[in-house]
Parts: C-alpha cells; structure tokens; sequence
C-alpha cells in the first residue's frame, strides 16, 4: 500500500514537472519569436533610414510653389555627401527652406525700401513737391506705359525706383511744354516729335 502511494506521489511530481517545463518552453519560444520581429522590424527601419539612395526621389515643396531644377540637383549633391536618406533630406529641406525664402524676401524689400527712401529725398523731384511731381511723371506713364509696364512696375517695385520716375518726371514735363505730342510750335523746329525724341533729349 505504502509503494503505490508513493509511486503515485512520484508519477504526479513527474508530470508536474513535465507541465512545467512545457510552460517553460513554451514561454521561451514565444519570447524569441517576439525578440526575432523586434530585431527585424528594427534592422528594416536602420536601413530605411540610414545611407542614401542612389537618386533622389522629387522633393516636396510648399504648396504653391516649386524648386528650380538647378537647387535640387545641388541640394541633393549635398545631401548625398552627407549620407542622408530620402525621408531625412526631405525634413531638411522642409525646415531649411522657410527660413531661406524669408531671408530673400527681406532683402527684396529692403531694396524696395531704399528706392522708396531715395525717391522721397530726391533733389531733382522729390521733397515738399514729390506729389506734384509724381502726377506730372503720371502723365507721360499714362500717355506712353501700356498696361503691361504698369503691371510690371507694380510687381517688382520699380515704379518707386527713382531713375525710373525721374525718366517720366522728365518726360511729363517736356509734354505739358509741348502744344500737342508729335507736333511743335512755329519757330521750335528743335522739339522732339515722339517718345523717343523725348527719351534722346532728356538722355543725351
């Protein structure tokens, strides 16, 4: 009686240990595989991130805008110099590029604001009769400009650019002395006769 209970305590010591180690192995397993697909997944992200590509893809600009062919070509040269992936140019560029087109638009204006300033303090047109003056220089702009120029004046600045102005001060001045363009008075056979005679006289 004494033997078979203590077979029977052996067998279920036994098979505990068996269900044991079995849970063991199990766990084991299951900790590897997990291990395995982290190892994996890790070395996949290294190497999207890391070494640069043969080429570039196109790079994303701002919305509304576009890179010159020319700046990428340099800017990839570089980013390829310096190793970059595709995904870490890219955020460069994004953080870069802002701060570069700011810095050119303020010196855009900066020059801007000096043609302004100088036009205000010109001698020839400009102090207490800058006004006045600036209509006579609109009457030779609105007798000889075409929409064209005056849309391109607008845009780029240049009709505060005080060679500019001076140009049609001049020229308004010289048709408010004329009794009509393209004719002259008797005894003035000197006056020019067109814009271009008008370009010569004050120019020459």
């Amino acid at each position: 009686m004494e033997g078979t209970t203590e077979a029977t305590a052996a067998a279920t010591n036994e098979g505990e240990a068996t269900n044991t180690t079995t849970e063991q192995t199990g766990s084991t397993e299951q900790s590897t595989e997990v291990t395995t697909k982290a190892t994996e997944a890790a070395e996949q992200q290294a190497e999207e991130k890391t070494g640069a590509p043969e080429e570039y893809e196109k790079f994303n600009a701002p919305e509304g805008q576009e890179y010159d062919d020319q700046f990428v070509k340099a800017y990839g040269d570089v980013a390829k110099e310096l190793n970059l992936s595709q995904e870490d140019a890219q955020k460069l560029l994004d953080k870069v590029s802002p701060v570069v087109r700011e810095r050119q638009q303020a010196q855009i204006d900066a020059v801007k604001q000096g043609w302004l300033d100088n036009s205000r303090g010109d001698k020839e047109f400009g102090g207490d009769k800058l006004e006045a003056n600036l209509a006579v220089a609109k009457t030779a702009l609105d007798k000889f400009g075409t929409p064209e120029l005056k849309q391109l004046m607008n845009q780029t600045g240049l009709g505060n650019h005080p060679e500019l102005i001076r140009f049609f001060y001049r020229a308004g001045k010289a048709i408010s002395e004329d009794t009509y363009v393209g004719g002259h008075k008797e005894g003035e056979g000197d006056r020019p006769k067109n814009f271009n005679d008008f370009a010569a006289k004050l120019y020459s």
